[in-house]
């Protein structure tokens, strides 16, 4: 009995990775993320950013963060509180393996101009153009909305708003608020 148990488990793992081994309908999970992040993690709301692609390690790290009440998120917080740790990884884990997308949206070329001068702060972690993060839990930028980075900037300028990368917050700061605006509209031009 316990070779034949064995077995399956290596079988699961085989078909479907660590989250059909564990019992989580992961595609069903999926499914109410992409009612907000698009299908496959690809979002077309400007306000909603696109997840797919992104790191296991950041998409992990920020579910447990809403999860915990450490980060503030005006919905997620309430949302992944009903998942349990091994849902919210293996959310992390399917969203990781999809490949990342850059949207394509109109910017205005003033805007990219004075951001690629507005971003010397952010390209130490995010890459020259947004798309080669220095580590796993530091997001990609490039092609992500300009309207969910200038939102999330925002909230990394508000003391009274948990956020928690202290560079971020400081870094954030520091821009003007043409940066403010500019920034995003450059990362947002990147492929």
């Amino acid at each position: 009995m316990r070779k034949l148990s064995s077995l399956l488990c290596t079988l699961a793992l085989i078909a479907g990775g660590p989250a059909a081994a564990a019992g989580i309908n992961i595609e069903g999970l999926a499914r109410t993320c992409n009612n907000c992040h698009g299908i496959n993690g690809v979002s077309v709301g400007q306000s909603m950013p696109s997840i797919g692609g992104l790191s296991e390690a950041y998409l992990k790290q920020i579910l447990m963060q809403w999860k915990s009440g450490e980060r503030f998120s005006a919905s997620m917080g309430r949302l992944v509180k009903g998942y349990s740790d091994e849902e919210l990884a293996a959310i992390a884990g399917y969203y990781a393996r999809l490949p990342w997308v850059p949207v394509a949206q109109n910017t205005d070329a003033r805007r990219v101009a004075h951001g690629k001068d507005a971003v010397e702060r952010c390209v130490t972690c995010h890459g020259d153009t947004g798309s080669e993060p220095d580590d796993d839990v530091t997001p990609k930028l490039n092609g992500q909305w300009a309207q969910y980075m200038e939102l999330e900037l925002m909230k990394y300028r508000d003391d009274a708003v948990k956020m928690t990368h202290k560079k971020m917050r400081t870094n954030a700061r520091k821009l003007d608020e043409e940066g403010l605006k500019s920034a995003p509209e450059f990362f947002a031009s990147q492929k």
